[in-house]
């Protein structure tokens, strides 16, 4: 990431692959519902802002933003993919995908794509019906505040539900 980056004014897309694709590793209750939880965790901790943040079975998609810390993006994401397959035993592709976006369309792009990718991969008819995913201001996902996040997933929020 270029030096002149604000971690804590951007917002990244993030893609997450399972070692073993098309298993279906992250998307089982009990394991989705843990995983959610450490979504939510972080969020309240600020130790990252979840705008956006969907299991699918074998990877994820998020949008998220960061505060100021001493750890880059990459570690910040890194330190929680070994938290989770120590704890969770997930086994995690060795890296990850991350792009920073550029602009408010950027953004509405990618969160459109990640909230439709269930539909788009036959899991469920409708956007509202996939349950493996962290809004923030989802009554039962609600961490409490927006910290520094964006509040244009107001507008796509209110389109889902």
């Amino acid at each position: 990431m270029p030096l002149w980056t604000d971690p804590q004014k951007e917002v990244y897309f993030i893609t997450i692959n399972c070692q073993h694709r098309g298993l279906n590793q992250l998307t089982h209750p009990g394991l989705a519902a843990a995983l959610l939880d450490t979504v939510k965790l972080r969020n309240d901790r600020i130790i990252w802002f979840a705008h956006i943040f969907l299991l699918m079975p074998d990877h994820i998609h998020a949008l998220l933003s960061f505060p100021p810390s001493r750890n880059t993006v990459h570690q910040t994401v890194t330190l929680w993919k070994r938290w989770t397959a120590r704890q969770m035993g997930i086994e995690w592709q060795r890296d990850f995908f991350e792009h920073r976006l550029r602009s408010d369309e950027s953004w509405r792009e990618k969160a459109d794509y990640i909230l439709a990718n269930p539909v788009r991969n036959g899991l469920v008819a409708q956007v509202s019906q996939w349950p493996h995913v962290f809004l923030p201001n989802r009554p039962e996902t609600a961490p409490g505040r927006l910290a520094w996040g964006l509040p244009r997933i107001l507008k796509i929020i209110a389109l889902v539900i």
